[in-house]
């Protein structure tokens, strides 16, 4: 399997990172192959990635759980402190526009919001692990063939 749209995105474009590819190369996962040629291009400066207080929530909260504290710091310092991924902060403007978005497509409140932001930031797309995010028409939505 592969990550689907990736090749067609210019050089420089920005790309909002949904939780799940994220979580899936902190934690080993299965499917962080399927992501990775994501954070290679970012790496070699082809990608700008984004992501939201969403998705460092989501991500620290599987090692916050399992009461592994100093690991969900090294995952928030690793999505908001290093090069290759910007944060993109959350306003009143993304809060009218996810609740749009949440009654346009159904989307959960935090689905939502993380379109808005994305949108919002001028990203040319999403990569995320989440079929919810198929019917979005405002910004492609880079996936692999196994979106829960």
């Amino acid at each position: 399997m592969a990550l689907r749209g990736i090749e067609e995105l210019p050089a420089g474009a920005g790309v909002l990172v949904d939780s799940a590819p994220i979580a899936y190369v902190l934690d080993g996962h299965p499917l962080a192959g399927e992501f990775a040629p994501l954070f290679e291009k970012a790496e070699a400066g082809e990608l700008r990635l984004f992501v939201t207080p969403i998705t460092v929530a989501e991500v620290v909260a599987g090692p916050l759980r399992a009461g592994r504290e100093a690991q969900a710091e090294q995952y928030r310092i690793a999505m908001t402190a290093g090069p290759d991924v910007r944060l993109i902060p959350l306003n009143d403007d993304a809060a009218v526009l996810a609740a749009r978005f949440r009654i346009r497509y159904r989307l959960k409140l935090p689905d939502a919001f993380q379109l808005a932001a994305g949108v919002l930031a001028g990203c040319l797309a999403i990569a995320t692990h989440d079929r919810d995010f198929r019917r979005v028409t405002e910004i492609r939505v880079l996936d692999t063939d196994r979106g829960r």
